[in-house]
Parts: C-alpha cells; sequence; structure tokens
C-alpha cells in the first residue's frame, strides 16, 4: 500500500512537472502572469482613483459644513464636478492602456487589425453617435460651468419636457437631479437642448400680492413697503437677503383686483424659501390693517331666470319680487 501510494505520488509529481515545463505552462508562467498583473495593477488604480475622487468631494463638502456658508460657492460647485469628470476619465485611459499592453503580449499584429478596425469604427460611428453627443455635451457643460453639484436647475429635454431638480452627479455623459418629491432623473447630456440654472451667483424671489381693486392702493403701498423695510430685521430672512426687497408697484390690474409685485435678491437657491416668508407677512401686515383679500371680498352674483322657467324657480334663486 504504502509503495503504490509512493509511485502514485511520484506520478502526479511528474505530471505537474510536465505541464508547468510544457508550451501551456511557460505561456502561463510568461505572458499570463504578466497578463494578470497588468489586469490586478488596472484595478488597483481605478480603486485608488476612487478613492481621490471620494477624499476630495468629502473634503469639499465638509470645509462647506465647517463655514458660516449657507450656499456653496461656485468654485465648489464646479470643483466636485471637475473631480467626478477627472476620475472617470482617468481610469478609462487606464483600461485602454491596460488594453494595448495586453495585445502586445499577446503578439497580437496591430497592422492587420487595421481594416476590422476600420469597419467595426464606421458601425461604432452610426451606432454610437449618441453616446459621442453625449460625452461632447458634457464636455461644454462643465467647462462652460454651466451648473455644478448642488445647483437647482430646470433642464429642456424636448419641445414639452421639462425636468428640474438639484443636481446630484455631473459626468461626461450623465447628470443626475434629485426632485423636490425624492425622484432621481439620470439624463444623458446629450438629450439637454437648454438648461435653467436657479442658483447661480445670485437668485430672486418674486411675489406677487392681489389687492381688491375697491382697496385704497396708497395705504396697501405704505403697508407693502413697510414690510419691505422690515424684512431685512426678520430672523428668519436676513441671512438670505442680499439686499432689501423692493415694491415695484402695479404689475398687472383685472377685473376685480390689482396685482402688486415686491422682488427680493436673495442667495442662491433659496428663493423659494424668501418668497413664502414675504407672503406670511404680507398676510400678517393685511391682517393688522383690516385689509380683506379679494376672496373675501369677492361679491355673490346669482343667477338670472329665464323668463320660460317654471313658476317658483325665480323665488328660489334671487329671492322674494317686490310687489
Amino acid at each position: 500500500m504504502t509503495t503504490s501510494s509512493a509511485y502514485l505520488a511520484l506520478d502526479w509529481a511528474g505530471g505537474w512537472h510536465s505541464f508547468w515545463t510544457g508550451e501551456i505552462g511557460l505561456w502561463i508562467r510568461d505572458r499570463g502572469l504578466r497578463i494578470l498583473m497588468l489586469v490586478l495593477l488596472a484595478m488597483l488604480i481605478a480603486r485608488f482613483v476612487n478613492w481621490s475622487a471620494q477624499k476630495v468631494t468629502r473634503r469639499i463638502d465638509a470645509d462647506f459644513q465647517e463655514s458660516d456658508a449657507l450656499v456653496r460657492s461656485e468654485t465648489a460647485k464646479h470643483r466636485q464636478a471637475v473631480a467626478s469628470v477627472i476620475s472617470w476619465v482617468t481610469i478609462a485611459l487606464v483600461f485602454v492602456v491596460v488594453l494595448v499592453q495586453i495585445t502586445s503580449i499577446l503578439a497580437i499584429p496591430i497592422g492587420s487589425l487595421v481594416a476590422p478596425a476600420a469597419v467595426i469604427g464606421a458601425a461604432l460611428g452610426f451606432g454610437a453617435q449618441r453616446i459621442v453627443q453625449d460625452l461632447l455635451s458634457g464636455f461644454f457643460i462643465i467647462t462652460e460651468k454651466q451648473y455644478g453639484f448642488g445647483d437647482l436647475v430646470t433642464l429642456t429635454l424636448g419641445s414639452a419636457n421639462d425636468a428640474t431638480g438639484t443636481v446630484e452627479d455631473v459626468t461626461l455623459r450623465i447628470t443626475k437631479l434629485r426632485t423636490s418629491d425624492g425622484e432621481v432623473f439620470t439624463i444623458p447630456n446629450g438629450q439637454i437642448m437648454k438648461s435653467l440654472n436657479l442658483s447661480k451667483d445670485w437668485a430672486r424671489a418674486v411675489v406677487d400680492v392681489p389687492v381688491p381693486a375697491t382697496a385704497d392702493l396708497n395705504k396697501v403701498n405704505e403697508l407693502l413697503h413697510a414690510v419691505c423695510e422690515s424684512a431685512m430685521d426678520d430672523p428668519e430672512m436676513k441671512e438670505l437677503l442680499l439686499d432689501a426687497p423692493q415694491l415695484m408697484g402695479v404689475e398687472t390690474i383685472e377685473l376685480d383686483t390689482v396685482n402688486m409685485r415686491i422682488v427680493a435678491r436673495t442667495l442662491p437657491g433659496k428663493q423659494f424659501e424668501v418668497g413664502r416668508r414675504l407672503r406670511l407677512l404680507v398676510v400678517a401686515a393685511f391682517s393688522r390693517a383690516g385689509i380683506a383679500t379679494p376672496t373675501e371680498s369677492m361679491p355673490m352674483v346669482g343667477a338670472i331666470v329665464h323668463p320660460a322657467t317654471s313658476g317658483g324657480a325665480e323665488e328660489e334663486t334671487q329671492g322674494p319680487t317686490s310687489r
């Protein structure tokens, strides 16, 4: 039993030795090992690049959290977008270089691949036009600083399709938006026809105040001017306003209402919060002054009954008639 086991062990060792000294074993030890090392190196570089990009992003977020600023600066938004793009491009270049090195290790003649590459390139040129368009559009979006991480934007995707939300990610190919309902839009950059940035540098809150046409407009003007002057002292608005709100005057005249407009310059993305607070102050001021809102002062209009209506209908709808 012992002798047979020894023979089996020697036979297995001899077979294993002949495998590694054979053609396949030599290929694995030479070219296979080099290919494996290149793939592992590419994966390590990709992980390092992703880690570096995330570290830069976390550092930008930490600087914003530690500062007293209420909104991100344009420089921080752009840096965060550029960090994402640089990491994506670097990883793509690393894998292209590794692919070329593997081709060289396998001794694949590049000259023989020219004709097939031309055919494949032409096919991809027709089939991948949208991808190329996405990449070029993303390049110009980032280099022109149209919008960045944290911006509130409205993107026009077609004649009647708009997407509004906060930018969560920008790459060369896609833009991700988070809507107010928590949904996430993933939009290819090549489909964006127009971008409207609602939070670049500064924003403007526009508040239209409907006033009954029968109200004293001079008194209304005085009340609204007082609201505008007191806005800078309001604890919820003074940090969001860049200057005092301004009363623009009568904006539109309708049958039973007159619309007065107030505008205020705010920090980027804070125009909606300021607009809600201004409306609350205006309503409170009107209530103290006894000025009714248009709905409260709207007259009741009765129905006009046709003469052919059955008897009693006129009295039910318009009350008893005087004799």
